[in-house]
C-alpha cells in the first residue's frame, strides 16, 4: 500500500492565495482523490508532468492542458483502476499515447512490468525519453501497433482507447495468455458494448467484472470493464490441420491477377463488377463471419500468420499476400486480417410504384463514407426503404462498408434511377437551407425523404417547396449524411407523437 510521506498540510491562509501550479498542489489534487504517493513517487510524476508540458507543444500530445484537469483526469483517472481492481503483470498499455495510464500507474505500482504500446513515431520517441528520463524500470515501449500478430506473452491489458471492445479482444489475440485479464477503462454508458462482445467471443472471453465508480469529488464517472480470457492464443503460423481444411494461395507479386482483382475492389466500380467487396476491422470482420459464413470467400493476410479462425467454413481461400501487398489493401491501417465479401444486389425501385408506405429514403451522395454513415442512420431509425440513385457511391465500397458499421448487409436496399428521372408528383420531402422549419414539418404516412448531394445540393426542380434545419449564423450548411440524420429523428419523433 502506497503512503504519503511527510509533507507540511495547507494553512487556510495558504489556500487563500493564489499560488503557481508546483508538487504540492498536485499531491493536494491526488489526496482529495484518494491517491496517496511517497515523496519519491510525487517527485516522478512531477517530472513526467514537465516533460509532457515541455514537448506537448511540439508534439501536441494532449487536449487537456488546465493544471487541475491534467491532474485529474490524466493522472489520477490513470492511477485510480489500482484502487478498483487487482492489475497483473506484465501488463500491456494498449494504445498509450503520452504513456497514459501506464506511466502514472508504474510511478504508483513501481511492482508491476508494463508494456507501452504505441505505434506513432513521434509519441513512442517521447515515451522513450520519459522512460530514460524518469528512470523507471520494467517499462518498455513497444513501438508498433498492436494486432494479432503480435506475440510477445502478457497477463493483462489495459486500455484507455476508444476503440470497440470487441475490436480490442479481437486486436489482442496473439499476446494474452490463458485466464489473463483485459481491463477496458470506459465511460459509464458502455451497455451495449460490453453486451455485443461477450456475444461477438462467447468461447474464448467472459465477463469477470463490471466495477462503476467515480473520481472522487467530481462528477466524471467511470467504468472498470474486465474480460478473462478462457482460452490460449491461437496459433499465430500455419498449421497442417490448417493446411489440410482451407486452400492456400501465396501470392508475393503485385502482377498477380488475383491481387490486382482485389486491388481494384478499392474502388466502386471494381466493387460494381465482380459483386464482391473487402470487410476491413476486427469487429466487421467477425460479425460477417458469424452472420455470413456462406458469403465470405477469402481469408486475406499478411504472410502466414493469423490464420483462419477454426469455426470457419472449410471451402473459405486463405490468401497469404506479402507484407507489402497486404498493407496496399489494408487502407485503414487495421493489421486485422480482411475478408473477401459476396454482396447482395439491391433490389429495383421504380419510382412509379410511388413511395409505398412509411419512409423511402433517396441515396444520391458521391461519397462512400457518407453513404455509409446514412444508411447507419436509417437503419437505426428503421427506415422502410434505402433507395439508392444512380449518382449514389456504391453502397458497399469498403470505406461505405466501415462508415455504416456494417450495417449495409441488413439494410433494406433498393436500386432506383438517377435523380432526374424522378417524377415530379412523387411525394417528397427534400433538405435544403432554407425553407420551413424541419420541426414544423407535418410528415405524411408515405413520402420519399431527399438530402441534396454533396456540393451541387438540390436540382432546382426540388428547391420550391423545401425544408431547413435550422443553423448558428454563418454556417453555410451541414454534411449531406448529418442532416439526413436528424431529418429521420425528427420523422421519428413525430409519428411516436401520432
Amino acid at each position: 500500500m502506497n503512503t504519503a510521506g511527510s509533507r507540511p498540510s495547507q494553512t487556510a491562509g495558504d489556500r487563500g492565495r493564489k499560488k503557481t501550479p508546483g508538487p504540492g498542489q498536485m499531491d493536494a489534487l491526488l489526496q482529495r482523490c484518494g491517491i496517496n504517493l511517497a515523496a519519491s513517487q510525487l517527485k516522478q510524476l512531477w517530472a513526467y508532468h514537465q516533460l509532457l508540458r515541455r514537448h506537448d507543444t511540439e508534439l501536441n500530445l494532449t487536449r487537456i492542458r488546465n493544471f487541475e484537469n491534467m491532474v485529474v483526469k490524466l493522472y489520477a483517472d490513470s492511477i485510480l483502476p489500482a484502487l478498483h481492481a487487482p492489475l497483473p503483470s506484465p501488463l500491456l498499455d494498449l494504445g498509450t499515447g503520452p504513456g497514459m495510464p501506464g506511466i502514472p500507474l508504474k510511478i504508483f505500482r513501481p511492482d508491476l512490468h508494463i508494456l507501452l504500446a504505441e505505434s506513432r513515431q513521434h509519441r513512442s520517441d517521447f515515451l522513450k525519453t520519459a522512460v530514460s528520463v524518469l528512470s523507471l524500470a520494467g517499462l518498455d515501449v513497444v513501438e508498433r501497433g498492436i494486432a494479432p500478430d503480435y506475440e510477445r506473452p502478457v497477463a493483462g491489458v489495459i486500455t484507455r482507447a476508444v476503440e470497440p471492445i470487441a475490436d480490442t479482444l479481437a486486436r489482442i489475440a496473439g499476446c494474452l495468455v490463458q485466464d489473463g485479464m483485459v481491463i477496458f477503462m470506459k465511460g459509464p454508458r458502455c451497455d451495449e458494448e460490453i453486451e455485443k462482445a461477450a456475444k461477438m467471443f462467447a468461447s474464448a472471453y467472459e465477463l469477470a467484472e463490471d466495477i462503476p465508480y467515480q473520481i472522487p469529488h467530481t462528477p466524471h464517472r467511470r467504468r472498470l470493464v474486465v474480460f478473462r480470457r478462457k482460452t490460449r492464443p491461437a496459433p499465430a503460423r500455419v498449421t497442417p490441420q490448417i493446411m489440410e481444411k482451407h486452400r492456400i494461395k501465396i501470392i508475393e507479386s503485385e502482377s498477380n491477377a488475383i491481387f490486382k482483382d482485389l486491388k481494384k475492389l478499392l474502388s466502386g466500380r471494381g466493387v460494381k463488377k465482380q459483386r464482391k467487396t473487402l470487410v476491413c476491422g476486427a469487429t466487421l470482420v467477425a460479425e460477417a463471419m458469424e452472420r455470413s459464413p456462406q458469403r465470405c470467400r477469402a481469408w486475406i493476410t499478411s504472410g502466414n500468420r493469423q490464420p483462419p479462425p477454426s469455426e470457419a467454413p472449410s471451402d473459405l481461400e486463405w490468401v497469404q499476400l506479402a507484407p507489402d501487398l497486404f498493407q496496399s489493401l489494408d487502407t485503414f491501417g487495421t493489421k486485422h486480417p480482411i475478408v473477401l465479401f459476396d454482396i447482395p444486389a439491391p433490389e429495383p425501385w421504380h419510382p412509379e410504384n410511388g413511395p409505398l408506405t412509411g419512409c423511402s429514403l433517396l441515396v444520391p451522395f458521391q461519397d462512400p463514407e457518407n453513404v455509409g454513415a446514412v444508411i447507419r442512420s436509417a437503419v437505426a431509425f428503421d427506415v422502410d426503404r434505402i433507395i439508392l440513385l444512380a449518382e449514389s457511391a456504391n453502397p458497399f465500397h469498403p470505406k461505405a462498408v466501415r462508415a455504416s458499421a456494417g450495417t449495409v448487409f441488413s439494410a433494406r436496399l433498393f436500386q432506383g434511377p438517377s435523380l432526374s428521372e424522378i417524377p415530379p408528383n412523387l411525394t417528397v420531402i427534400a433538405l435544403s437551407s432554407s425553407g420551413q422549419p424541419l420541426s414544423q414539418t407535418r410528415f405524411p404516412t408515405a413520402f420519399c425523404l431527399l438530402t441534396g448531394m454533396e456540393g451541387p445540393g438540390l436540382p432546382s426542380r426540388w428547391q420550391a417547396e423545401t425544408v431547413a434545419i435550422p443553423m448558428a449564423p454563418g454556417v453555410e450548411s451541414l454534411n449531406a449524411a448529418v442532416a439526413t440524420a436528424i431529418a429521420l429523428y425528427e420523422w421519428r419523433r413525430f409519428i411516436s407523437g401520432r
